[in-house]
């Protein structure tokens, strides 16, 4: 799913207390009245954004629902984020810097398999299934939705998807100088589509293999 979130670097001011007589190095404690923001109360904000997405969509999604399901006060998460739209906003863009991993099994065609079958798995899992054709509603309506979500479903597949290319081309496997955007549309553009468009109740028997072994084939032609 859209997994593996970055943290926020909460952290509250601290101020000095005048050295004591005895030369020891003075403790710092944070002034009167400041929030200390708690972790743990992040991650759970956090997971329940998902479920909440997946539960209601972005539009009837609110700080209130987001709060019950995570089981803390409106506040702890106006505390983190203006909006929901800010919240959001963080959460997606946090999965394109995470990148999926890069498969180094020697040959592009088991590269291949193993980015579709890391892939699948994220697309097929439920939540993600929910929330990413809401999303991508949205972003229709909202530029800043439209850029996060674009990060997260293409840079960090492009990376992956380019390092796997480059690996071949320097193997010997795919001619030097092909096409680099008719390459990542090929080993890219299948899975999405039957994954995140067609949006069937499971990949056909043998699916995946078949794929990898015919954009290899693909790709090889370039």
């Amino acid at each position: 799913m859209l997994v593996g979130m970055t943290t926020n670097a909460d952290s509250a001011a601290s101020a000095a207390t005048p050295a004591p007589a005895d030369g020891k190095a003075p403790r710092r404690r944070a002034p009167a009245g400041a929030a200390v923001l708690r972790e743990e109360v992040t991650e759970a904000i956090r997971a329940a954004v998902f479920e909440e997405l997946a539960a209601v969509g972005y539009a009837r999604m609110s700080i209130e629902g987001i709060a019950r399901r995570a089981g803390v006060g409106k506040t702890a998460v106006y505390r983190r984020w203006r909006s929901k739209r800010h919240l959001v906003l963080d959460l997606v863009s946090a999965v394109a810097v995470q990148g999926l991993p890069a498969p180094d099994t020697g040959s592009l065609e088991g590269d291949l398999r193993l980015l579709y079958e890391v892939t699948s798995r994220a697309l097929r899992h439920p939540v993600a299934g929910q929330i990413i054709p809401d999303l991508q509603a949205e972003a229709a309506r909202n530029p800043e939705i439209a850029e996060a979500l674009q990060k997260a479903l293409q840079d960090g597949q492009q990376s992956v998807a380019s390092g796997i290319v480059a690996a071949a081309t320097a193997r010997g496997e795919v001619r030097a100088g092909a096409d680099p955007e008719l390459a990542l549309d090929l080993v890219s553009g299948p899975l999405y589509w039957r994954a995140v468009v067609v949006r069937g109740p499971r990949l056909p028997k043998d699916y995946l293999a078949a794929l990898a072994r015919t954009t290899t084939a693909a790709l090889k032609a370039l």
